[in-house]
């Protein structure tokens, strides 16, 4: 399925019954990342396994913006009329969930993992990475990483939904950036997941859907 916003058609997927959940990967995935968690959430939640913009199944573009990418996901529930959202957010996908949940009061319960607030939060290797891969191809994806986000603590004191922050003991992201978002969050959650990398207990994992489900049936 399709939404449209400003001529951009963002495919989403919905499996389950109950609270909306949006599950939004990272850069240069698809929402088949959640394939193995989402049929854990789906026992309890309507889960939106979303596509972003120049990504998967949804329209392609010349230039990326993290800040586009989350209004996207405003329009995205604004048309669905979604309220009492839980979103869900892995590395860019977060960056989004944080700029989403700082404009948009339908989003109630915000969990990010390895999310970053500058180009500088990652770690130098994959920093240089991201560098090499740009100079080879040119990608929007790799130059939107290169070149954002800008994200103040000022900002993320405007986010009122509950929120948790993840990352691995072994992230890509830098502990203290992952501090600085948590401490920045009015009233956020940390959990640094041991043992844990950037992305392992995520991608094709149901490690995340118990964390998530655990986390949110405390409210």
């Amino acid at each position: 399925m399709f939404v449209n916003h400003n001529g951009i058609q963002i495919y989403y997927e919905v499996k389950g019954n109950g609270r909306p959940l949006i599950l939004l990967h990272g850069n240069g995935e698809d929402h088949t990342i959640f394939d193995e968690s989402a049929e854990v959430l789906a026992q309890q939640y309507t889960c939106y396994l979303v596509d972003s913009r120049g990504h998967g199944q949804s329209t392609s573009v010349a230039e990326l913006h993290y800040q586009d990418m989350a209004d996207d996901m405003i329009a995205l529930m604004e048309k669905l009329d979604l309220n009492d959202v839980a979103f869900y957010g892995f590395s860019d996908g977060g960056i989004i969930g944080l700029l989403a949940a700082m404009r948009c009061d339908r989003i109630t319960d915000l969990i990010t993992s390895g999310a970053n607030l500058t180009p500088n939060g990652v770690k130098p290797w994959l920093k240089r990475f991201i560098q090499g891969m740009y100079f080879l191809t040119k990608d929007p994806k790799m130059r939107l990483m290169l070149e954002e986000p800008h994200i103040t603590r000022d900002e993320l004191q405007n986010i009122h939904a509950r929120t948790l922050i993840l990352a691995g003991s072994h992230d890509a992201v830098k502990e203290k950036e992952t501090l600085q978002i948590a401490e920045g969050v009015p009233n956020a959650t940390l959990h640094i997941i041991d043992g844990e990398t950037h992305g392992s207990y995520i991608v094709h994992s149901r490690k995340i859907a118990d964390l998530l489900a655990g986390w949110l049936s405390q409210r």
